[in-house]
């Protein structure tokens, strides 16, 4: 499922902290040799990337031409239908876009503006959670955590 929308503070700060719960979707397929450019499109490279345990990765990648991160999760190896996301926080216009549900491969693209500000990212495959704060903040030193609910 698809969601994009603004929100105030807190609410949105904990949407991207707790996760999704329940969402059910039409499983994604992904052909071999997917990548987060081919999921986010032309223009978008990768920033910067997390492990999701053993299960696959999450990346951030940035477009220098219309100032946008997105963000996927990826399998290491697609199969049955398991719960993964794909979510970006931008703390500094309460910006929100995730993408969850049951997916063979990947969970994403999840789009937000997020050029000059600090972003808060991550993914999920299965019971597996990643999520990174105040990333991509210059000199600030980013946050990582990695959690199996």
């Amino acid at each position: 499922m698809r969601f994009t929308h603004s929100m105030l503070g807190a609410a949105a700060l904990a949407a991207l902290s707790l996760g999704a719960t329940t969402a059910l979707a039409a499983p994604a397929s992904a052909a071999p040799g997917t990548t987060p450019q081919k999921v986010c499109g032309s223009g978008y490279k990768t920033v910067n990337s997390a492990p999701v345990g053993s299960l696959g990765t999450v990346y951030l990648t940035y477009n220098a031409a219309n100032g946008k991160n997105c963000v996927v999760t990826i399998r290491n190896t697609p199969g049955a239908a398991v719960y993964m996301s794909a979510s970006i926080f931008i703390d500094a216009t309460l910006e929100i876009d995730e993408d969850y549900g049951q997916f063979t491969s990947y969970a994403g693209p999840a789009y937000a503006v997020g050029k000059g500000h600090c972003v808060d990212w991550g993914g999920a495959i299965a019971n597996t959670h990643v999520k990174v704060t105040q990333s991509n903040c210059g000199s600030l030193k980013e946050h990582r955590t990695t959690s199996v609910r």
